[in-house]
């Protein structure tokens, strides 16, 4: 039976999750066949992500002790129904693709070291002749149409990449809690405290979780980094993988405070002032310039 064609492994978007393994081997394969097509999970998301982003979406916030008390609202900017796919499997793709170094190097025949010599004469020794020890033919010679150093990094438009990344969080609202800060309730790093603290929400630590928040302690950083299956993001490292790879996420209403104004539907400001540091960067490159030529 061909592979149907998925690229998201997360519970986010499939209700039975997979590994990372399948998830980049889904990457790449479609049925070739369409009578032999099974159910993608991808065709109902992209489904999912247009109906779940067409109104803000509610998200309960619970308080240390793990009680409600009140709700906040992610509105957040979704790509169409016809795009949403495309959009999010090319932000994936470009981030996957981009973190590959391109370091791979082997030596050619003409810079292996030694072999200039001809190894032994050309007649009266019933061999094959031979001119050099660097020939492929031989072990430790050179290699033929090897690796070189290469950059395999791709361009994507800051704005495709902002629009898949707010996909794919208005898809996940439905897996998604809000929290207060709690920052100041950790005096000191204890990971059990930390698990408790989970639990408490609802979240079982053996399930992948991603936290954003905008400021994290140093206790809560050391309470944390023995989970293994908990992703502690701040908006600088948030990223698309970690969003598709996690089962729940949590927010901090200050992170959903930037989410709605970095993601939102109103993200002109953020544009003018992306607009105005490109600016102010190429009027600093200018002046270098003109200082070094004086």
């Amino acid at each position: 039976m061909a592979t149907s064609l998925s690229f998201f492994s997360s519970a986010i978007f499939v209700s039975n999750p997979n590994s990372i393994h399948s998830l980049k081997q889904h990457l790449f394969f479609k049925s070739t066949n369409s009578k032999q097509q099974q159910f993608s999970p991808l065709t109902t998301t992209a489904t999912t992500i247009r109906s779940e982003a067409a109104a803000d979406a509610t998200i309960p916030v619970l308080s240390f002790d793990g009680a409600e008390v009140g709700s906040a609202t992610l509105n957040l900017k979704s790509a169409p129904l016809d795009t949403a796919r495309a959009v999010v499997h090319r932000g994936l793709t470009t981030d996957l693709r981009n973190q590959r170094r391109g370091t791979a190097s082997t030596l050619t025949r003409a810079e292996v070291r030694g072999g200039g010599i001809k190894p032994y004469p050309q007649k009266k020794t019933g061999r094959a002749r031979r001119g050099s020890n660097r020939t492929p033919l031989r072990p430790g010679g050179g290699v033929v149409f090897g690796p070189k150093p290469k950059n395999w990094s791709v361009k994507i438009n800051k704005k495709e990449k902002r629009l898949a990344i707010s996909t794919a969080l208005s898809s996940a609202t439905e897996n998604a809690i809000v929290v207060e800060e709690f920052n100041d309730k950790f005096e000191k790093p204890k990971t059990k405290e930390f698990i408790d603290l989970m639990r408490r929400w609802g979240l079982d630590p053996k399930e992948k979780s991603l936290f954003l928040m905008t400021e994290v302690s140093d206790n809560v950083i050391l309470s944390s980094r023995n989970i293994g299956t908990l992703k502690m993001l701040t908006p600088r490292t948030l990223n698309l993988f970690d969003i598709l790879d996690s089962e729940k996420l949590v927010f901090t209403k200050s992170a959903v405070d930037f989410l709605n104004e970095r993601y939102g539907n109103d993200d002109n400001e953020w544009e003018e002032d992306e607009e105005e540091e490109e600016e102010q960067q190429d009027g600093g490159e200018a002046e270098e310039s003109a200082e070094s030529s004086e």
